[in-house]
């Protein structure tokens, strides 16, 4: 079987630092020749099926991911985005998340940053211990695999983990 990768916010090429063997991204702009789908994800899920990905990749993109929105009800887009990132990941699939993070400047500087990341973003509340998101609603359990600093960008690697 194919391992199977998907890049968020992809732009016109998606990224593929795990080497699968198939890349699909998603984008505002769709290109389905390069295997680009469009979907606004900040309303909008990731549209392929549950347990879908081995691997799912997102380069200078979650800080555009706002934690909350109202349409007009209360949203949380970047914990429903973590819980649609758990969704279509398989059993002991990994996320990547490459991201301008506190407390360098890179992170606030882009008027488009509206999500700020620190270290204790995914270890707090989107791991398998303490779960902090599934108070606002994130639906899964992530082992911290990886977080490290790459000049101003936190690089994290999640693995997700099954919940009973």
């Amino acid at each position: 079987m194919k391992n199977i990768a998907l890049d968020l916010g992809c732009g016109a090429n998606p990224k593929n630092p795990f080497g699968a063997e198939v890349v699909y991204g998603i984008d505002i702009r769709e290109d389905i020749g390069n295997n680009i789908h469009k979907a606004d994800l900040v309303i909008e899920p990731i549209p392929f099926p549950d347990n879908h990905f081995d691997f799912i990749t997102a380069h200078d993109f979650i800080e555009h991911i706002p934690r909350v929105i109202y349409m007009p009800q209360r949203k949380n887009p970047f914990v429903d985005l973590m819980s649609e990132i758990w969704r279509v990941l398989k059993i002991d699939g990994k996320f990547y998340s490459h991201t301008p993070a506190f407390p360098h400047m890179a992170a606030f500087s882009d008027p488009t940053h509206v999500n700020i990341i620190t270290e204790s973003t995914f270890p707090m509340y989107f791991d398998d211990v303490h779960r902090w998101g599934s108070t606002y609603g994130f639906r899964g359990a992530f082992k911290i695999e990886m977080q490290r600093w790459d000049g101003v960008h936190l690089e994290s690697i999640l693995v997700k983990k099954d919940i009973q």
